[in-house]
Order: C-alpha cells, then sequence, then structure tokens
C-alpha cells in the first residue's frame, strides 16, 4: 500500500485539517469537521457534472462542518446551491448528518442503498431497548444505564437525517450521463453500505469498507441481526475484482494498493477471530460483554467510556457469532449470552 493523500497523511499526524484538493480533473476532497471525535472529519468528495456538482457523503450536522464544506466549496469555484446529487456511502451520522441541510438549499436528490434506507426507520423505546440488549449481552444494569443519559439528545438527531429521494441498488450508475459512477453495495459496517466506483477517472469512493490505517467497527447494534462480519469479508471479495487507481476513503487519507489493504483487513480478523474463540474455550459460559473485556482494544477495558464499551461489545458480539456460523462456538438460551466453544473443533488458523 502507498499513501497518494500525502498532505492529509501529514494533516493526520498532526491533528489539523487537511486542505481542499484536487485529485483528478472534475474531482476535489472536502474534509469536514467531525467535533469532539477521534475521526476528525470526513472526506467529503465533490464531482463535476455537466450542470452543477454531485458530492459523495455530506459530513456531520454542525455549524462548523458546514462552514467549512461551503467554504471548502466556494475554493473550488462552487457553492451549495450547485450539488444536484449527494451519494451516501452509509447512513451514519458522519456521513448523512449534512445532506438534508444541502438539499434544503440547494433541493439535491440524496441517494443511498435501500438496506441502508431501512436502517432510519427509529423503533420505540429504542433508549430502553439499548439497555436490555447490553443486559443480553452481560452487562451489568449499572453499565447499561449508563447509555440512558448518552442517548438523551439522540433521537431528535437521528429522526433529523435525511431521508432518500434515490435509491441505489448494486451496479446501478446513479448519476447522469456522462457521469460514469458505479454503485458497488458493500455490506458489512451497515447494511447497506456503498462504494462508488469512477470509470473515468480510475478511483474508487470507498466510505469507511476500506480506510488505510484503521479498520472500520463491525458490530450488531441493538436490533441487529445476522452475521455483519461475515458480510463484510464477503464485501473485502466484491471490491477485490479491480485495482483502481487510487483509493478515496471517507477518513484519513488518500492510497493505492486495494488489494494489499484487503488482506491486511482480513488478517486482521483472523486474528481477532482467534483471540474471542481463545476467551470463551478459557472461560466456557462467558457473556460477550466478558469476552470483550478480555480483548485487546486500542486502550485498556478500564479506561473505555459507555459510548466506546457499547461500540467494543457489538464487534465482540459480531465476531462471536460469526464464529458460531463457522460451527466453532455456541450460545447458549436464556437471558444472557453464555458461550461455550465446540469440541473437537480446531481454533480460527
Amino acid at each position: 500500500m502507498k499513501v497518494t493523500g500525502v498532505l492529509q497523511q501529514r494533516a493526520w499526524a498532526t491533528r489539523e485539517l487537511p486542505p481542499v484538493e484536487q485529485v483528478r480533473p472534475g474531482l476535489w476532497s472536502v474534509p469536514v469537521p467531525i467535533p469532539d471525535n477521534p475521526l476528525r472529519y470526513t472526506l467529503v468528495y465533490a464531482v463535476r457534472l455537466a450542470r452543477g456538482l454531485a458530492l459523495v457523503d455530506a459530513g456531520w450536522a454542525a455549524e462548523t462542518s458546514w462552514r467549512s464544506l461551503t467554504d471548502g466549496l466556494a475554493g473550488i469555484g462552487y457553492a451549495v446551491t450547485d450539488v444536484r446529487f449527494v451519494l451516501v456511502t452509509h447512513a451514519h451520522m458522519d456521513h448523512l448528518g449534512l445532506a438534508a441541510r444541502i438539499r434544503e438549499v440547494s433541493g439535491a436528490a440524496v441517494g443511498m442503498h435501500p438496506a441502508e434506507a431501512a436502517t432510519l426507520t427509529l423503533p420505540p423505546g429504542r433508549a430502553e431497548s439499548v439497555v436490555g440488549w447490553l443486559t443480553r449481552r452481560g452487562a451489568s444494569r449499572a453499565d447499561a444505564a449508563e447509555q440512558i443519559e448518552r442517548m438523551a439528545g439522540w433521537r431528535a438527531a437521528f429522526e433529523a437525517l435525511a431521508r432518500p429521494d434515490l435509491l441505489v441498488e448494486h451496479g446501478d450508475r446513479p448519476l447522469p450521463a456522462p457521469a460514469a459512477i458505479r454503485a458497488v453495495w458493500t455490506p458489512g459496517h451497515t447494511p447497506g453500505h456503498l462504494c462508488f466506483v469512477d470509470e473515468e477517472r480510475d478511483v474508487m469512493f470507498t466510505g469507511d469498507h476500506v480506510l488505510p490505517r484503521i479498520s472500520p467497527n463491525i458490530s450488531v447494534p441493538p436490533g441487529g441481526a445476522g452475521d455483519p462480519l461475515g458480510d463484510f469479508l464477503s464485501s473485502l471479495s466484491t471490491v477485490d475484482h479491480a485495482e483502481p487507481g487510487e483509493v478515496l476513503p471517507a477518513h484519513e487519507y488518500r492510497f493505492t494498493g486495494l488489494a494489499a489493504r484487503r488482506e491486511a483487513l482480513l488478517a486482521h480478523h483472523r486474528t481477532r477471530l482467534a483471540e474471542a474463540e481463545a476467551a470463551v474455550r478459557a472461560d466456557p459460559g462467558a457473556s460477550t460483554w466478558a469476552v470483550a473485556a478480555t480483548l485487546s482494544w486500542s486502550r485498556p477495558w478500564s479506561a473505555l467510556g459507555p459510548v466506546l464499551r457499547q461500540f467494543a461489545v457489538g464487534e465482540t458480539y459480531a465476531h462471536l457469532l460469526h464464529l458460531a456460523a463457522l460451527g466453532r462456538v455456541v450460545n447458549q438460551d436464556g437471558p444472557r449470552d453464555a458461550w461455550s466453544a465446540v469440541h473437537g473443533v480446531s481454533t480460527v488458523a
């Protein structure tokens, strides 16, 4: 893998906002800050159309983010009123947040995958369901109840997110000719995550699916189901069919060598699966929470606050569910998770 966004990498290392850059003729990266977040910024990409612009992602809904977006577009000779489309890789706040405001100002159509649109239906009693979900994973009532306060203002922000005007399926070309941008469905990080291939400029917009340095969070959210890690691993194969001239992620910096980065991500998850399976074998009947507390994180488990612990438990649960799908572990029925290894099955290679 080779870093091509050198200025972006330098800004990442110094914890600054990178500059607006022309990536190709008619294609620019516009960094939009994420307030009080270790990811720091979302790289919004502006694509010139025959008339106006299309954006890939929109950025976080905050005034400082809005100013950075509008100033960045002005610096390349455009205004928000010139935006005709917002193609959303996925419906997280740092990607979808400003889409509603952009649409209000410009009339732009917001596009996303149908599976992603389905995640924007908020069930009643969401905060209480998070507490129930965490206690089933093995959290104490006190640990789980910390989430209620955190989610107090979350509903309003969620309900303000833009719902799609345009549903984008795998293989669709959602922009008008002569734009040559094709959607690639890459579920895992979210159910409807999309990457976009610009065939004319030989680049791939990878959203959070493939980042140059960190592994995207693959977790099972409260109320979620299925095998999102299995989906993610399969999706890595989906993007391996072609080697774009440059990879344009939503965070950190641009790079080349998609195949090498894909192999590194696969290796990371093989290691994590083996670690999770070893934890279950060492402590039969352990809850997901207990397994998560033993795994290697970027900081000690005791230093993780409520938000990061919920993410960690969700990611651990995704790995355990994938191990269960592989027939390596089993979760006993009951009010709380109780994981046991399947005897006679070797650990993950």
